[in-house]
């Protein structure tokens, strides 16, 4: 593929990922519209990327709360507004549930599960709709490793990635005899902020910036599925094969 994207949408835009994915759009050329939830780092955000963009490219933003389904509609609908028709749109927000909470309260259970999966296929339907009849454009969600098979110490997590996962699956078989690239990008362990209270120490971590080269690449080619970094691909290879009675026995 290899287009440059000129105009781009990114809901969950004040994330870590998604900020450093917004660099990289902005110094390769793009316009960009981001979503985010913070008004006050979506401005911060919004005043950085005017600085590195100068004034050759278009930048602007709004909030929204996207657990708000109904919203996102109107969303895709200010974004083509201040950009004209977009190129791409990348879906980054999540939020990094407590699996113990969740396994004692069917609310925060649910609640994990809107955010993470049910406002993402809200999002990712209405970019197909809008993406399809121009025969064009790239639809790019962030999903995780955690959605390759379901451990015990974060299913309702993996649960939601592994929707996320498979709809996008599905997305890609409907769209890409009509132009449109559909691409799920896997993280590993990323130094985040909703990773801070883990051990964060190791070859297996990476930090933000290369995942959002990775995603920038990954538009561009218009890859299909992508782990990042390269080398989860293969671990989770393996562990998606693992024999059950192995499996339940490794605390994973």
């Amino acid at each position: 593929m290899n287009k440059p994207l000129k105009r781009i949408l990114v809901f969950g835009a004040t994330s870590a990922i998604a900020q450093a994915a917004l660099r990289e759009f902005v110094a390769r050329g793009s316009s960009v519209y981001c979503v985010g939830r913070d008004r006050a780092r979506l401005d911060a955000l919004l005043a950085d990327l005017r600085v590195r963009g100068g004034s050759s490219r278009n930048i602007d933003g709004e909030t929204a709360d996207l657990a708000d389904t109904a919203r996102h509609p109107a969303l895709y609908a200010a974004a083509e507004a201040r950009l004209g028709q977009l190129d791409a749109v990348l879906i980054a927000h999540g939020s990094l549930p407590d699996q113990a909470r969740c396994e004692s309260s069917v609310g925060e259970t649910l609640a994990a599960i809107s955010v993470n999966a049910t406002s993402v296929v809200s999002l990712l339907t209405i970019a197909a709709n809008v993406f399809e009849p121009r025969g064009r454009g790239v639809i790019v969600a962030i999903s995780s490793i955690a959605g390759d098979r379901g451990r015990a110490r974060n299913y309702v997590y993996g649960s939601a990635k592994s929707l996320v996962s498979t709809f996008l699956q599905g997305l890609r078989q409907r769209l890409e005899s009509k132009g449109v690239r559909v691409i799920d990008i896997k993280p590993g362990f990323v130094r985040t902020p909703m990773t801070a209270h883990l051990t964060r120490e190791g070859p297996l971590w990476a930090n933000p910036a290369r995942v959002g080269a990775a995603i920038a690449r990954a538009m561009e080619r218009g890859s299909g599925i992508v782990y990042v970094p390269w080398f989860w691909y293969w671990i989770m290879l393996i562990v998606r094969h693992l024999p059950y009675w192995l499996f339940r026995r490794l605390r994973l």
